[in-house]
């Protein structure tokens, strides 16, 4: 059986060296080489597929440099914005063979607490989400938060619920980012890696899904399964809900 041949960029980072340690382990996948800052694309040129956990602004010029080529791409780089999303999609179109896998967390129990929170969101009136990570992490808030934010107010959309209530009226930042009405508050801490709270209230309860990650390797198992699937997927497929069998 031969092997998927995999390009990484940002090998030498955290992120990059841990998918280079844990695909190098398999027996289907092969890590043929990566791009740091400053290196040439065309080291991975003979990719498959290529995985990319760089920085926000150098993740677009690696997919329009990749997806032409007819290199597929694991996505875990942050920053996403619809107007982001909307040219993968374009770049996609014009090389209908490619895929694009763009997950704002590989972590499986990480999409559980998302989906165990959209669950709950209907039930409590109340929802906010503390989101924890390193010092050295490019955006705030998280993909992970601003993505289970959405989901969140989706879900209390569907059922027809109101604004989260709030009467703060003189506010100097306490109360965080707002994504689709649902506040988020940033800890950027060092000897954390990725956490995240959901905590959401009722009258007299209150309910907190949290999820930590104390390992980069907790993202592996995720990013494996990402690069098998979007080889025989092509297009953009948003999150690993469906690559995992959620």
């Amino acid at each position: 059986m031969s092997r998927i041949r995999v390009g990484i960029f940002g090998i030498e980072g955290k992120m990059g060296s841990e998918v280079r340690k844990a695909a190098g382990a398999t027996d289907d996948l092969e890590v043929i080489g990566g791009v740091d800052l400053g290196g040439q694309r065309e080291q991975i040129a003979a990719a498959q597929v290529a995985v990319d956990f760089t920085h926000p602004d150098a993740v677009m010029g690696n997919i329009e440099w990749c997806v032409p080529r007819g290199i597929s791409m694991v996505i875990g780089t942050t920053g996403f914005t619809q107007e982001r999303i909307a040219r993968v999609r374009e770049l996609c179109s014009a090389s209908p063979g490619t895929g694009v896998l763009v997950a704002s967390n590989f972590s499986i129990g990480a999409v559980l607490m998302m989906q165990f929170a959209a669950k709950a969101a209907p039930f409590y009136p109340s929802a906010e989400i503390i989101e924890l990570h390193h010092p050295n992490k490019a955006d705030a808030p998280s993909g992970t938060s601003a993505t289970t934010a959405g989901r969140i107010a989706a879900a209390r959309a569907t059922a027809g619920m109101g604004p989260v209530p709030d009467a703060t009226v003189h506010d100097a930042g306490a109360r965080g980012a707002v994504v689709d009405g649902i506040h988020i508050h940033g800890v950027r801490l060092q000897g954390l890696v990725a956490h995240q709270e959901v905590l959401l209230g009722a009258s007299g309860e209150t309910l907190t899904i949290r999820h930590d990650s104390f390992d980069r390797a907790s993202f592996m198992p995720g990013v494996l399964a990402g690069v098998r699937w979007v080889v025989g997927h092509p297009g953009l497929t948003e999150g690993i809900e469906t690559v995992i069998g959620l």
